[in-house]
């Protein structure tokens, strides 16, 4: 992760691509959602949606996984070219989480975050408050997810 002092509203990551399946998404709903079009597709093709979808709690957890994973990926890239590497957390929070279109069967959600605040924290001056929009965006080009997430990013050391 780049330091607070290094990033820039528009700044955007690419977090990469995942393929709902329907084990996939029988499984998250049994675990976390257990609704009937989120577990038989007979009960689904009968819902609104007409046909078995992801949760929408899953498209989130989707996010969750490849944004740690992109972290996690950056930072051992920093580390090999000998650059330090900023923390990232605790996040106090997020708003406005909109499922803007079902997520069904074999759809493959890309998934991004674009910085679009930014602002040193008034309390913890070692650390800066980035306000991301994240989104999911399917094979088609449609938006299935967005939230905006505000986390705590370290400052560069001298910076605060």
């Amino acid at each position: 992760m780049k330091y607070f002092d290094d990033l820039q509203v528009g700044d955007r990551f690419e977090l990469g691509t995942y393929r709902f399946t329907a084990p996939d998404i029988k499984a998250f709903a049994a675990r976390f959602d257990p609704q009937r079009f989120h577990m038989d597709e007979a009960e689904a093709a009968r819902s609104h949606f007409g046909a078995l979808c992801a949760s929408g709690w899953q498209t989130a957890a989707v996010f969750m996984k490849l944004l740690v994973a992109y972290r996690k990926r950056e930072a051992e890239a920093a580390r090999r070219r000998g650059e330090p590497v900023a923390a990232v957390g605790p996040a106090p929070g997020f708003r406005n989480l909109k499922w803007q279109k079902p997520v069904y069967v074999d759809d493959t959600i890309s998934y991004a975050s674009e910085v679009i605040a930014l602002r040193p924290s008034g309390s913890k001056p070692r650390w800066g408050l980035m306000t991301s929009r994240a989104s999911g965006i399917n094979q088609d080009g449609d938006t299935v997810m967005t939230f905006e997430a505000t986390a705590f990013v370290e400052r560069r050391p001298g910076q605060a």
